[in-house]
């Protein structure tokens, strides 16, 4: 390029001199007109104002038309240029004036003034100069702080390259102007290779000047004609534009879809090319980072000068583009791919796709990368595959996958790396290794691109880095579709639309926030922006929680996030959060969005289960293929490594470095003549699997003859015909008794003819394998004889066929009963059942099918044992045999009928004992919490090859259209109800594969189903079950507490206390709580006021469980209620101080003494106890008692007297209380009713015994009471007393005394105590007659005579004393009364001694009654035991008394 002026910028009103002239005359008009301008005032002239606006400026020419021209570049003079010019003008002006003034005034002095003013105008002109140049870099300061990105922009393209089409041989060139500070660097692409204008100098110039960058293409032929891009980048983002170049020829134009135009102006039309791939590459191995080249020739005929087919490369069925990693060749007979530099990447099945009009021709080989060395002994191997799944502003997430080999420790982690784009400084962005095969990359500059690696890390050290991943930059997928742009038509005009932002507007909630990835390391959060559009500057807060608090913590408390996703690291392991989203503007903090549901931080993606049935089959000399069963319920599976080792060596090396993703892979590579075992795993994000088992052995050598032995089935036997028609035959046979290495995946039927007993080729009856044990060959010959033999095959190969069977004729069946049926199969073995089950005959005969019949016997019974199962025709092909004589072996035949009759039997069955095998499990029907039924089976002898088949009365379940959902989990499987219903009854049953039958069945009739819906239906509305409904009770100082009990409830529940349909919460009047280990949901009231009345209802939520209980509290009920509340209320405030706990009350005891007693409570020292009786204090004399917070009163003889109102009364400096007991009237006869029941009930029984009056009949009570009621009877009538019969009292003796009894008294006595107490009186009763009245009668009679003769006994009556002292010389007279009938006779003696009267001693007897005794003067001779004796006919009796003659003292000297 020249350097002249480019055409497209000549006509750019920037460079016509003329315009810039205009432009300066323009500004200079504006200061230089009218008064000088000071300070900022031109600041504010139009097209001179510096502050910016929001209105995007233009930068296209446009002519009159409007149609773009070119561009402009604006030219503004900086603040720093028109100061310069605003002073230079004021100093040009004023020194012309001072010229002038120095030829109006030549004086020296006015010459010296003029210096001074001028000296003084100068440093004024200064000072301001100094402030202006101040303010205006004050200015450019405060604006460069509100627009921190004023000096960065993205790239924008000004003028977008537009499309061409040119002849051939002619030149073309693609131009753009691009602006963005920094400097953007420009890349050109075609077909999205890089353009490396060095490599084609001739070919390619690419120029950048002034922003305007260039592609000019010297020469273009056919190969030009593709789509170029320009990609503009700077640390801001990346911005692309696109154009297309079509190269057409003179002779005709060529058609752009073609994919790859040709060479020369040979015609093709007409010819069909023949295309042969020789010279192939073969399979191939490399090691990481070195050079692979494949290469082929290709031959087409015939030969056509310059004529170039179409030659693509292919990896793993993907098309490879030329790349810094493939480089691809066509010499005209040669295609050569090259990888320059071998990663793990590269690794894969290459194919060669030579296509012409013809057709095309492919050719494919494998290619094995194996690792590097590791730098470090041990270490892992390098992972592969990085790649971005996610990229935005604020993360990229980066994934890879892991190795094959991990250096014999498993692998720790991985770190991974990340490099800005155009450097080469490597930072490792993960401080601890992480096990998920994914990370989010934090901490990137908004728009800058990256590229990545990860290295694997084991106990031994880390591995050698990975290939880098492809650049992708930090922005956000709206911003970057946004920078690129719409183009219009070729002219490359560029139409931008920006909605003005909306100021000052809080922005809404963010919608749809959720979690997109979850793993134990990090968690990403993903939401949409609010619904407002305009918002000005919005970004995010990010805030979690801890599940089941609301303690929210802002996570980016530093920074918010400007992209709508947001990865989240350190959170605990196995804690559940909550998270919310924030919007967030410069007018403020918008209101948080809906939080998610609980997120548990752990590793949703489990590792896969290992593979399993490794089956290895020889292939080549230095091949073998392995096949194996896909891991069971893997998630996001990867592919499978497979490893191999030769036998004895416990040596282990990757067959393949790439995983694959099929189950099915040739290793090569291997030794001629070892043998080598196999084993696989799977991988995923979250890791690799466990091993599967290992292979059996097999020798590395061409597969000649078969596989490995057994690695096939054996032969099937048993071939039958089921049918017979003029051209074809059903054939029948039974399944193998060996399978082989695996699964039988199907079989291959061949026949011969045999002709006079001569047999034929064997030909081919199907070349499709077929899963069914029966076939129809077709294409035979009728009235023709055949034989069939059978061949099975699994994933190992085809098994050997079995033996020839017998001759079948091939003729129409014209029989009229239907053929046998066949496929005998036994399933739920047990002890004493089992379910035959058999598939329907084929040849049905002249009219349907419409039962069948089964027979039974031992096994080593006769022939005529077989016995029929069932009387009656079954219409199902399956039926229960019960009553089984347990470890019995029994067979079985099955026959079908039609209206014609019965047909022939099947085969029989082989033999099976009834035993029910240990470890047998039923199925079981289960409903769960959420009301899903569902059938449960156990099986516990799973093999690693077993399977449960589910089946609805014996029919394979086809779960894509199934009512049932199928579920299993290890040796457990559950077959789920999608919609149960009465379609759904049945016989379900359930069979495991690779077992030795184990099976079981349900049978869901319509009352079960009903039953289980129900079930069902309580589970899945459930309702939470109560203990008591909702009641009110009163508590202490009048609360009100309104309550239930659940029987139990979890810590989820919640509750809402409704008052006449207003929901109520916590606060000053009501006061919940909820106990959940007991259930108890209470809520308190300090009291009921009126508007209280109405109906309470509390609303219970426990997971899915509701349940409501209502209380109506509402007229009488209220009232009654709102009374007792009142009343409690003033009691609690009289309990504060002394009190009755119990009110003055009153008991009997045993002994009938009356207790006044009550129960106190809050005493103290202080407190008094006072008694009074109506109205008057109970002095102390009464028997008071205060002990142990009882207050007593004890009447002892209670009576009439006793009667009357008792009152007791507490009280101490807290206060007083009273309590009253009304003893009068009925109350009283109630208490002497009551001690009247004690004292009869304490009464002895009624005893006999006599006294000298008569008979009499008595019984004692503990205590008599005057007011006892008591009536004697006699024979069942009360007595009439009289002086003969009399009642009395003694002590506690009740006597009935019947004075001179006589047999008239003979008979039944009895005492009633008769007590007003309605439970009528007590009685006791005895029977005077017969021997006890003779008893009692002479009894009396003896006691009367002895009462006669005590009576009329001689005896002393008195008067006598026992001692007499007495002075001698006294007289003594002692007199004595004398009793007796008839007169008694008396006699004196002394000292036992007779006396007689005399002057001395004068004894007398007078009257018949006073007896004296005399002495004159008593003298010491006196002194002696005296005794006066009378005695009659009736008795004696005797009184004695002794005397002491004493002397005085004054006297008895001289009698000395």
């Amino acid at each position: 390029m020249s350097a002249s002026v480019p055409f497209y910028r000549k006509h750019q009103r920037s460079y016509d001199r003329g315009y810039r002239y205009q432009l300066a005359g323009r500004y200079s008009a504006g200061t230089s007109g009218g008064t000088r301008t000071r300070g900022l005032d031109w600041l504010s002239q139009p097209g001179l104002d510096p502050l910016p606006k929001r209105t995007k400026p233009s930068y296209l020419a446009v002519d009159r038309e409007n149609q773009i021209i070119g561009y402009v570049v604006p030219m503004f003079r900086t603040s720093q240029e028109f100061a310069e010019g605003y002073s230079d003008h004021t100093r040009l002006r004023d020194t012309a004036a001072y010229m002038e003034r120095c030829d109006r005034f030549t004086s020296g002095l006015e010459m010296e003034r003029s210096e001074q003013i001028a000296r003084k105008e100068a440093m004024r002109e200064s000072a301001q100069r100094i402030s202006f140049n101040k303010t205006l870099y004050e200015h450019d300061e405060h604006f460069k702080r509100m627009n921190e990105d004023s000096l960065l922009h993205v790239p924008e393209f000004i003028i977008k390259p537009r499309s061409h089409t040119v002849w051939e041989k002619q030149c073309v060139r693609l131009h753009c102007t691009v602006s963005g500070w920094p400097d953007p660097r420009v890349v050109w692409y075609k077909n999205n290779v890089a353009i490396d204008p060095l490599a084609k100098a001739s070919k390619y110039k690419i120029e950048s000047k002034y922003s305007v960058h260039s592609l000019e293409i010297n020469s273009c032929d056919f190969e030009d004609t593709a789509q170029y891009r320009v990609s503009a980048m700077n640390v801001k983002g990346e911005v692309s534009a696109f154009a297309s170049i079509v190269v057409k020829r003179f002779k005709g134009e060529v058609d752009t879809f073609l994919p790859a135009p040709r060479h020369g102006p040979v015609s093709e039309y007409g010819i069909t090319f023949q295309t042969h791939i020789v010279d192939n590459f073969g399979v191939s191995f490399g090691r990481e980072g070195e050079t692979l080249s494949l290469g082929c020739t290709v031959i087409i005929y015939p030969a056509l000068h310059r004529y170039q087919p179409e030659v693509q490369w292919y990896r793993d069925g993907v098309l490879l583009s030329p790349s810094k990693w493939n480089h691809m060749h066509w010499s005209g007979d040669r295609a050569t791919l090259t990888l320059t530099h071998l990663n793990k990447e590269d690794e894969g099945l290459y194919t060669l796709r030579v296509t012409t009009k013809s057709g095309y021709k492919t050719y494919s080989a494998y290619v094995f990368v194996r690792d590097a060395d590791a730098e470090v002994e041990g270490a892992p191997g390098a992972p592969l595959d990085v790649c971005c799944l996610d990229a935005n502003k604020d993360y990229i997430i980066v994934s890879w996958k892991q190795p094959a080999v991990d250096g014999g420790n498993s692998i720790l982690g991985y770190f991974v790396d990340r490099c800005e784009v155009g450097t080469t400084h490597w930072i490792q962005c993960n401080d601890t290794p992480i096990k998920f095969a994914r990370f989010p990359v934090t901490g990137l500059v908004e728009g800058r691109s990256y590229i990545f690696r990860v290295r694997a890390v084991n106990k031994s050290g880390i591995s050698r880095p990975s290939r880098v991943s492809e650049p992708v930059a930090a922005m956000d997928p709206a911003d970057r579709a946004r920078m690129r742009g719409t183009s219009a038509p070729w002219t490359g005009q560029i139409i931008v639309t920006e909605e003005e932002p909306a100021e000052g507007i809080v922005p809404g909630r963010p919608r749809e926030l959720q979690v997109t990835e979850a793993t134990k390391n990090y968690l990403v959060l993903s939401w949409k922006p609010p619904g407002e559009k305009g918002l000005e500057g919005v970004m995010y807060y990010v805030e979690k929680c801890v599940s089941g608090t609301d303690s929210w913590q802002r996570v980016n408390t530093e920074i918010p996030v400007r992209s709508p996703r947001f990865a989240l690291f350190d959170l605990a392991e196995g804690k559940s959060y909550c998270f919310r989203v924030r919007c967030c503007n410069a007018a403020g903090v918008g209101e948080p969005s809906d939080p998610t549901e609980a997120t548990t931080v752990g590793d949703k993606l489990d590792t896969p289960s290992a593979p399993s049935k490794v089956v290895p089959t020889r292939n080549t000399d230095t091949s073998v293929v392995v096949s194996w069963e896909a891991s069971h319920d893997a998630k996001e599976l990867v592919g499978y490594y497979i490893e191999a080792s030769i036998v004895g060596s416990n040596t282990w090396e990757p067959c393949n470095n790439k995983p694959v993703n099929v189950t099915r892979f040739i290793c090569h590579g291997l030794t001629t003549g070892e043998k080598y075992v196999f084993r696989v795993r799977a991988v995923n994000a979250a890791g690799l699997s466990q091993f599967s088992p290992e292979s059996e052995p097999v020798e590395v050598k061409a597969a000649i003859g078969g596989g490995i032995p057994h690695a096939s089935p054996a032969p099937p036997y048993g071939i039958s015909v089921l049918e017979c028609v003029r051209d074809s035959m059903v054939l029948a046979w039974k399944q193998p008794a060996f399978i082989g290495g695996a699964d039988i995946t199907g079989y291959f039927v061949d026949y011969r003819e045999v002709v006079d007993g001569v047999e034929g080729k064997w030909h081919e009856a199907n070349i499709k394998a077929i899963s069914e044990r029966a076939y129809r060959v077709t294409d035979l010959k009728e009235n023709r004889k055949y034989q069939f033999q059978v061949r099975a095959a699994n994933i190992a190969g085809v098994g050997i066929p079995s033996l020839p069977s017998d001759t079948f004729l091939c003729e129409e069946w014209t029989i009229a009963v239907p053929g046998p049926p066949h496929d005998l199969e036994l399933r739920e073995v047990r002890g004493d059942s089992m379910v035959l089950l058999w598939k329907a005959p084929v040849y049905q005969g002249r009219d349907p099918v419409n039962g069948f019949y089964v027979d039974m016997k031992e096994a080593e019974a006769p022939e005529e044992a077989w016995r029929g199962v069932n009387t009656k025709a079954t219409g199902n092909t399956f039926i229960k045999v019960k009553n089984l004589k347990e470890q019995e072996s029994y067979v079985f035949r099955v026959r079908a009928q039609n209206q014609a009759g019965v047909g022939k039997s099947s085969d029989i069955s082989e033999p099976v004992q009834a035993v029910t095998k240990p470890g047998t499990k039923e199925i079981s029907v289960d409903v769960d919490d959420d009301g899903v039924i569902s059938l449960n089976f156990e099986c516990a002898n799973m093999t690693p090859d077993s399977k449960f088949v589910w089946s609805k009365n014996y029919e394979d379940v086809d779960e894509s259209a199934s009512r049932l959902t199928v579920e299993t989990k290890g040796n457990k499987s559950k077959a789920t109800f999608n919609s149960p219903g009465e379609e759904d009854t049945g016989i379900y049953s359930c069979l495991v594969t690779h077992t030795d039958g184990d099976s079981s069945s349900y049978t869901i009739s319509p009352e079960e189903m009903k039953r289980l819906l129900e079930i069902s239906r309580d589970h899945k509305f459930p309702t939470i079950p109560l203990k008591s409904g909702l009641a009110v009770e009163m508590l202490e100082k009048g609360k009100v507490r309104f309550w239930l009990q659940a029987e139990q409830i979890s810590p989820n529940a919640k509750v809402d206390y409704v008052f006449n349909d207003n929901v109520v919460t916590q606060g000053e009047k009501y006061k919940m709580n909820i106990d959940k280990n007991t259930g108890v949901v209470e809520m308190t009231m300090e009291s009921l006021m009126p508007e209280d009345e109405g109906t309470f209802t509390f609303q219970m939520k426990d997971g899915k469980a509701t349940n409501q209980s209502s209380l109506v509290l509402i007229g009488d009920v209220f009232k009654d209620l709102q009374k007792e509340s009142e009343f409690q209320r003033k009691e609690w405030f009289r309990k504060q101080g002394p009190h009755f706990i119990e009110y003055l009350g009153y008991e009997v005891t045993p002994e009938c003494c009356v207790v006044l007693k009550c129960k106190v409570g809050n005493i103290k020292k202080e407190t008094s106890a006072l008694w009074y009786k109506d109205g008057r204090e109970i002095k102390a004399d009464e028997k008071l008692g205060f002990t142990e917070g009882v207050l007593k009163l004890e009447i002892a003889q209670i009576s009439k007297k006793d009667a009357g109102v008792y009152e007791t009364v507490l009280k101490d400096d807290r206060g007083k209380d009273t309590s009253k007991l009304n003893l009068t009237d009925q109350r009283f006869k109630d208490l002497m009713n009551e001690v009247f029941n004690y004292i009869a009930n304490s009464s002895t029984p009624l005893k006999i015994t006599s006294t000298d009056q008569g008979i009499r009949l008595y019984t004692f009570v503990s205590y008599y009471n005057d007011l006892l009621p008591v009536t004697w009877h006699y024979k069942d009538s009360p007595i009439a007393f009289s002086e003969r019969l009399k009642s009395g009292v003694v002590g506690d003796q009740l006597w009935l005394q019947i004075s001179e009894p006589t047999e008239k008294d003979m008979g039944k006595y009895a005492i009633e105590f008769n007590i007003n107490d309605g439970k009528g009186g007590l009685r006791r009763t005895v029977e005077l007659s017969g021997q006890a009245y003779e008893d009692a009668l002479a009894e009396f009679k003896r006691l009367k005579a002895d009462a006669i003769a005590e009576k009329n006994r001689a005896r002393v009556a008195g008067g006598l004393p026992d001692v007499v002292t007495i002075q001698e010389g006294k007289a003594l007279n002692l007199t004595c009364n004398i009793s007796g009938e008839p007169l008694p006779q008396v006699t004196w003696l002394k000292n036992d001694k007779e006396l007689t009267s005399n002057e001395h001693c004068i004894l007398r007897f007078e009257s018949g009654k006073f007896a004296s005794f005399t002495i004159t003067a008593v003298s010491t001779v006196d002194t002696g035991k005296y005794s006066i004796l009378v005695k009659n006919k009736y008795g004696t009796e005797r009184a004695e008394f002794t005397v002491s003659v004493f002397i005085p003292e004054d006297v008895a000297p001289c009698k000395k």
